[in-house]
């Protein structure tokens, strides 16, 4: 028997009434029942899933990225070409820079290694000018609000720091703010910038109006002994530059060769992880002078006193080893002091010892007593008649002093300066006065006069001295006696080292030598050393000098010096105006060596146009040479040669 429930029987209802003609059919809604047709149910029709057309999507989504395309090409048109401009100017903030590093400056000392002039640490403040435009700060006052805040820290006029960061050229993107700054400077502007830029990162209403400043390494040259030998070193000018004396001199072997690095930075910094690349600075030479410092000293305190107590223009010093040619002291008075220009005197930021030519009076003398001993004219116990008045061309000619009848030696003529008895004792190097000019001119060349001295410093004076065809009716005379040529202070210290060296002139140095980077010394070249007269001659005129410093009758007794035997020569001589080219005034000079038998320091000493006290060289000038003699002689540890004086006679009974 089955388990299944046996079908229900249906059972036939009341007939439906006939639908009227006309009558809308219904459709059944949901869940009505299923209208029975006669003849019984269909089966359901089981119909295939049709999938949709791709053509519609594929349509969206090409439009899609024919948009995206559209969009780029509309972006990159727009920075390539309509902002091009812009963007290349912020493209400039992230680029490449190159900055130079500075050399040091390589030091100078004298012959004891003794530091003249040093270089420290010091920064070049620089600025990149389109950094501090409306475009690029979006302000616009960016030079204003710069300049106001570099002012104080730099020490300038604030409109001067516009005008640098606001340039005619708007395409310049380099200048220099201010040169040779400590690095405390740079310290506080470096710091101001860190915090602007801390602050713009945080407040976007802070501008960092300092990005565009940057500093390039450099340094400034400090000279520690103040105005001490200022007219030898020179100084350094604003652009590192030697701008006088050793510094202009030798300014290609001090300065070294600059470097180079490159670097990215952005917004003025430094990008780190671009990678820089760097040529470094190969640093200068140190110079080794062949002054002393201690004699350089005590000669520039000495000249500097007298040339205050006499009221004068100013005066030199020239210190020189007799055997070497070496300058070992070289002073002027007024000086200046390096480190300071901005106090300086322009007249005497030389080397007025080198530069100042003038007529040297009564030294020169020794040149022209040179000649005669040379060309056997005379001998110094030649006697010679001085009269009082000497009548020559169309000049009547006089010694210093009003005198009777002079009855003297050469070497009494040489002792006691007189210009008649140096005529005569000229007058007989040749049987015409014509032919005397030419020998007498001869040796004044060999002796240096009308030449540069040798030293190659700059705006050094050869001095003038006219050829004897052109010498005018009265210089035939006064040229024997030292008026109508001039010479510098250096040439007339070398005439007298040239007859202390045995009568060989050795060409005055001032450098020593070198030192390279590596640290091996180079000596200066040898100097050139040329004949002037012989050693027989060159000793009679030590023998006569003496005469001038130990005779009672001589000129320069003020130049003895205690247990020294002493050479020189004093000279006092009309002076040129250098303003109105006439004659106002003296030129006072002592030249003289010692010790005089056996040479080894030639001092010279020279003072323009005093104008207190006495303006004979004998009076002002001889004390100096002994003060600075005696001092030279200790430093260097020279003792005296104990030999007696040769003591010739300065005059004869007729």
């Amino acid at each position: 028997m089955s388990d299944r429930e046996p079908p229900r029987r249906r059972v036939p209802g009341p007939a439906k009434p006939p639908r009227p003609r006309g009558a809308v059919r219904r459709q059944p809604g949901p869940g009505a029942r299923p209208v029975c047709r006669s003849g019984g149910a269909r089966p359901p029709v089981s119909r295939p899933l049709r999938l949709g057309s791709p053509r519609p999507r594929l349509r969206l989504v090409s439009l899609a990225l024919t948009l995206v395309l559209l969009a780029f090409v509309v972006r990159l048109l727009q920075v390539q070409a309509v902002d091009a401009s812009s963007y290349t100017a912020r493209a400039e903030q992230n680029r490449y820079v190159v900055h130079t590093l500075a050399a040091e400056r390589g030091e100078i000392t004298d012959r004891n290694g003794v530091a003249l002039a040093v270089s420290e640490d010091a920064y070049d403040i620089t600025a990149d000018p389109t950094m501090f435009t409306r475009a690029q700060l979006k302000i616009p006052d960016g030079p204003e609000r710069a300049a106001a805040l570099l002012a104080p820290i730099l020490g300038q006029d604030q409109a001067t720091l516009v005008r640098k960061l606001r340039p005619a050229n708007k395409n310049s993107r380099y200048t220099r703010l201010a040169t040779r700054q400590t690095p405390q400077v740079w310290k506080q502007i470096k710091d101001l910038k860190t915090a602007l830029t801390s602050k713009s990162e945080t407040d976007h209403t802070t501008v960092n109006v300092l990005a565009g400043v940057f500093a390039d390494p450099s340094s400034q040259r400090v000279y520690p002994n103040g105005d001490l030998a200022a007219g030898i070193l020179g100084w350094v000018n604003a652009d590192g530059q030697g701008g006088g004396g050793i510094e202009q001199k030798l300014n290609k072997q001090l300065s070294g060769k600059d470097g180079k690095v490159r670097y990215a930075q952005a917004g003025g910094r430094q990008v780190p992880t671009a990678g820089s690349t760097e040529t470094p600075a190969v640093p200068g030479s140190d110079v080794e002078l062949t002054i002393d410092r201690d004699i350089q000293w005590a000669a520039q305190n000495a000249i500097s006193e007298q040339v205050r107590k006499s009221k004068a223009d100013r005066g030199y010093v020239v210190v020189q080893d007799t055997r070497t040619g070496q300058i070992l002291a070289m002073a002027n008075s007024p000086g200046f002091d390096p480190n300071d220009l901005s106090k300086a005197d322009g007249d005497a930021m030389g080397n007025a010892a080198v530069q100042d030519a003038y007529e040297p009076g009564s030294t020169a003398k020794v040149m022209s007593m040179a000649a005669v001993l040379e060309r056997n004219v005379a001998t110094p116990l030649t006697h010679v008649v001085v009269p009082n008045r000497l009548h020559r061309g169309d000049r009547l000619f006089q010694d210093d002093i009003d005198h009777a009848t002079w009855y003297l030696t050469l070497n009494g003529v040489l002792a006691k300066s007189s210009n008649i008895g140096t005529i005569l004792a000229t007058g007989e190097l040749a049987r015409t006065q014509p032919e005397a000019n030419k020998v007498l001119y001869s040796y004044l060349r060999k002796f240096g006069i009308g030449s540069p001295s040798g030293l190659g410093f700059p705006g050094e004076t050869a001095g003038i001295l006219a050829p004897p065809q052109k010498w005018s009716t009265s210089q035939q005379y006064t040229i024997p006696f030292g008026q109508g040529f001039s010479i510098n202070a250096m040439q007339a210290a070398s005439v007298y080292s040239t007859i202390a060296n045995g009568g060989v002139r050795v060409q005055p140095t001032l450098v020593r030598g070198t030192k390279g980077a590596d640290g091996r010394f180079t000596p200066a070249p040898k100097p050139e050393q040329t004949r002037v007269v012989s050693e027989k001659t060159a000793k009679s005129l030590a023998q006569m000098l003496e005469s001038v410093v130990d005779d009672g009758q001589g000129t320069g007794i003020k130049a003895r010096i205690p247990g020294y035997r002493v050479a020189g020569k004093t000279g006092t001589a009309n002076r040129v105006d250098p303003a109105t080219g006439r004659y106002r005034g003296y030129t006072s000079s002592f030249a003289g060596f010692a010790p005089a038998d056996k040479p080894r320091i030639t001092v010279y000493c020279a003072i323009q146009n005093a104008t207190s006290g006495s303006y004979f060289g004998g009076q002002i000038c001889a004390p100096i040479y002994k003060q600075v003699m005696e001092f030279a002689l200790k430093t260097l540890q020279i003792p005296p040669t104990g030999a007696k004086a040769a003591n010739l006679p300065v005059d004869y009974k007729p």
